[in-house]
C-alpha cells in the first residue's frame, strides 16, 4: 500500500491562497470543493507526487488561522539557480521573507510567510534523509 500525505490548513482567503501558492511554488489545482458541509476548499500539488496541500475556508464558522513560527513547510531545492528563482517568485507572489525562529533554516535557506502567518522554508540543499 502506498502512503500519501495531505497537509490541510484553514485560510482566511481561499482564492488569494490558491493564487499565491500556485504561482509561487508552481503547484497545480488537483481538486476543489464548494459547500461541502459548509466548507470550501482546494487541493494543490503536482501530479504524481505523494503529497498535496488542502486549503479550506468554512463559510458558517470561519476558522482563524493560528500557525506558530515553527509550523513550516520545507522545500529542498539543491540547484542554486532554481532555488534563487523560486525565492524571487515567492516574494513576487506576496510572501514576505522573515527570520526563522530556528536559526538552522537561515544557514542554507530562507523562510517566507504568507498573509495568514504560515511559513514556507526554501532550503538550498539536497534532501539527505
Amino acid at each position: 500500500m502506498k502512503t500519501r500525505i495531505r497537509i490541510a490548513r484553514p485560510v482566511s482567503d481561499l482564492a488569494r491562497t490558491e493564487r499565491m501558492y500556485c504561482a509561487a511554488l508552481t503547484l497545480a489545482v488537483l481538486g476543489r470543493f464548494q459547500d461541502h458541509q459548509g466548507f470550501d476548499g482546494v487541493m494543490l500539488g503536482s501530479p504524481g507526487v505523494d503529497y498535496h496541500f488542502e486549503f479550506t475556508h468554512c463559510r458558517a464558522h470561519p476558522v482563524v488561522p493560528s500557525p506558530t513560527s515553527e509550523d513550516l513547510l520545507v522545500f529542498y531545492i539543491p540547484d542554486r539557480q532554481e532555488w534563487q528563482s523560486t525565492c524571487d517568485r515567492v516574494v513576487e507572489n506576496g510572501f514576505v521573507c522573515v527570520t526563522s525562529l530556528n536559526p538552522y533554516w537561515d544557514v542554507s535557506g530562507r523562510t517566507f510567510e504568507d498573509p495568514d502567518g504560515y511559513r514556507v522554508v526554501l532550503q538550498n540543499a539536497a534532501w539527505s534523509c
